[in-house]
């Protein structure tokens, strides 16, 4: 049982594609972060221009308060809005990350029963208990992984709904606050 230069290459050629798609994964994220980023600076910087000039503006003080109580509700919107984008990017990257996860630990999985397999062919009698035992161990483990995949993916979707709750109550408050 020996391993062959073949094998050695589509090991460190599977190691590099999973490493080149999380770091795409990363610069995708990077990129999309910087394009937030950069218009929310831009319209928070437009935002405050015009609202300087309609405070500068403001005829007496009940206007110059109104005018800034007006400017809070658009302000809450769009840092809601904001939260929520960066959120999205990051669950999206971390898609990425565990499907990249995913597709490794099954090729290991996969190379490590062939490996067994092999071994088994080639170890003496009576060794097929132990093979059985590290096969049995290695299926416990991979239970094990997938129970902790969906338990974080409920996770994820609880998260997800507490998001979608509370920007929800947010712009209903602020909508009951502007009616008021």
């Amino acid at each position: 049982m020996y391993v062959t230069p073949e094998q050695i290459q589509a090991a460190n050629k599977a190691t590099v594609e999973t490493f080149l798609a999380v770091a795409n994964a990363q610069f995708t994220a990077l990129e999309k972060l910087t394009s937030l980023n950069t218009t929310v600076v831009r319209s928070a910087f437009e935002d405050s221009i015009a609202n300087t000039r309609a405070l500068v503006g403001a005829k007496d003080v009940q206007e110059f308060v109104g005018l800034q109580n007006a400017f809070a509700q658009p302000a809450i919107e769009k840092a809601i809005a904001y939260s929520k984008s960066v959120y999205e990017v990051a669950t999206q990257t971390n898609t990425e990350f565990t499907k990249a996860t995913e597709r490794r630990v099954t090729e290991w999985n996969e190379n490590f029963v062939s490996l067994l397999d092999k071994a088994a062919k080639n170890a003496p009698a009576g060794s097929d208990v132990a093979v059985s035992a590290v096969k049995q161990m290695l299926a416990a483990a991979n239970s094990a992984y997938d129970n902790f995949n969906k338990v974080t993916k409920q996770a994820t979707e609880i998260a997800e709904a507490n998001v979608a709750a509370a920007s929800e109550t947010v712009k209903g408050l602020t909508k009951a606050k502007k009616a008021a």
